[in-house]
């Protein structure tokens, strides 16, 4: 088992969020985290697949939501994860008002600013829990 931090987008198709979501935690298990973090589709842990909750059960885990419903956060901890942090992209939007970040398939300039900021604070949670390990 790999004690890498997995970090967990939400699937949230077809809104700008779940786009948003899924790209920050791209950004950071592949360009900023390389070492320290990874990533695994929340499909496989909500049909309950026992390989991936073998493979999360136990570990330090990041959840991304798109929306207020948090089911990144809520499959991860049913399925064994140890849910560390948990960001709503919401919220980040939030800080944002009024930007165009695009649609559920692309991403504007404006949106691409916003998934580096989120991926930047997650990278930095990444980097502290490792650390603690």
């Amino acid at each position: 088992m790999s004690n890498k931090v997995k970090v967990i987008p939400c699937s949230g198709m077809g809104k700008v969020f779940g786009l948003a979501s899924r790209e920050a935690a791209l950004k950071v298990v592949t360009e900023l985290c390389v070492e320290q973090a990874e990533t695994m589709c929340l499909a496989y842990l909500v049909t309950g697949d026992d390989e991936a909750k073998e493979q999360i059960k136990g570990c330090n885990c990041i959840t991304i939501d798109g929306c207020p419903k948090m089911c990144s956060a809520k499959n991860v901890s049913e399925a064994g994860g140890i849910v560390k942090q948990k960001y709503r992209v919401v919220d980040t939007f939030r800080k944002h008002r009024g930007a165009q970040a695009g649609t559920a398939t692309s991403l504007t300039d404006e949106g691409w600013q916003i998934v580096d900021e989120l991926a930047d604070e997650i990278a930095e949670k990444v980097k502290e829990l490792s650390e603690e390990e």
